[in-house]
């Protein structure tokens, strides 16, 4: 019993190792090179907090953050950088929604909402409008996108939900995932939108629990009882936030394969559709622009 509950993580761990090389190697040669400059920022910006020491820059973040929440129209900076990232190829959603709780605590819970739903309607509006032509040429040719349009064409708002809900693909390719489903409506992908609200609001708590432990005067008048209570309220809405992300993903991948109503055969290939959705996907691919 023992070793079968230690073989468990680690044969996860082998799968999630094995999954994301084969899907580096799947990558354009631009997606590689982005993967590298990723990795070296990463490396190059630990150096950087290890030089630097993280109170001094948790210190600085802290004092800029408190400076836009009391810049009369900083919320709506925010926003539209939300609606920027929220376009292929931009990245970093979770860290817009996680600044807004820590600028402007619970309360930023709105400017989050609001900045989420605004971009991605609008994300979906702009692709569906210029790409319209390019969805249909390219679903014609491609039977797993065939079947997932079958499989949201019967299912409907429901289904779309789920998927939505789902952390992968991640923000920005969900938007444009939903405008490459030709059956999706935009009224349905708003309120599909909204159901990711529980997510924003954990993130948002996150980012209004580190900013506490980030100013020194709040954190001088912390005792020790109350520092660790805040770094463990940090800690465990991580975990949870990527618990339940792992968890709701293959909630919905299980979900999509057993489909009442459905052809097996119809409800593997729509549920291979989302879990190949990456640079390859019509409104993204170089390789489609001349359809």
């Amino acid at each position: 019993m023992a070793a079968t509950s230690v073989s468990r993580p680690w044969n996860l761990l082998k799968w999630l190792i094995t999954s994301a090389i084969q899907r580096y190697h799947k990558l354009h040669v631009f997606g590689k090179v982005f993967i590298w400059l990723l990795v070296l920022f990463y490396v190059a910006f630990g150096a950087f907090v290890f030089i630097v020491t993280p109170s001094r820059i948790a210190q600085f973040l802290y004092d800029q953050a408190k400076l836009l929440a009391a810049t009369r129209l900083g919320w709506l900076g925010i926003i539209a950088a939300m609606i920027l990232i929220s376009f292929p190829p931009f990245i970093g959603h979770t860290t817009l929604v996680t600044l807004c709780g820590f600028a402007y605590g619970m309360k930023g819970f709105y400017i989050a909402i609001a900045g989420s739903l605004l971009g991605s309607a609008l994300v979906f509006t702009v692709l569906r409008l210029l790409f319209s032509q390019r969805i249909r040429a390219w679903s014609a040719q491609n039977e797993k996108w065939q079947a997932l349009e079958a499989v949201v064409r019967s299912k409907g708002l429901p289904l779309i939900i789920l998927i939505r809900v789902s952390p992968f693909p991640p923000w920005v390719y969900a938007n444009s995932l939903f405008a490459s489903i030709e059956p999706v409506k935009l009224w349905q992908f708003v309120v599909a939108t909204c159901f990711i609200s529980p997510k924003l609001l954990l993130h948002v708590f996150i980012g209004s629990k580190m900013a506490a432990l980030s100013d020194g005067d709040q954190r001088g008048r912390m005792d020790t009882h109350d520092k660790i209570i805040n770094g463990l309220l940090v800690g465990g809405g991580i975990i949870i936030a990527i618990f339940t992300s792992w968890l709701v993903y293959n909630l919905v991948q299980s979900h999509i394969r057993h489909l009442q109503g459905i052809p097996p055969e119809t409800d593997e290939l729509a549920a291979e559709a989302i879990e190949d959705y990456d640079e390859d996907a019509p409104l993204l691919s170089p390789t489609h622009s001349r359809v």
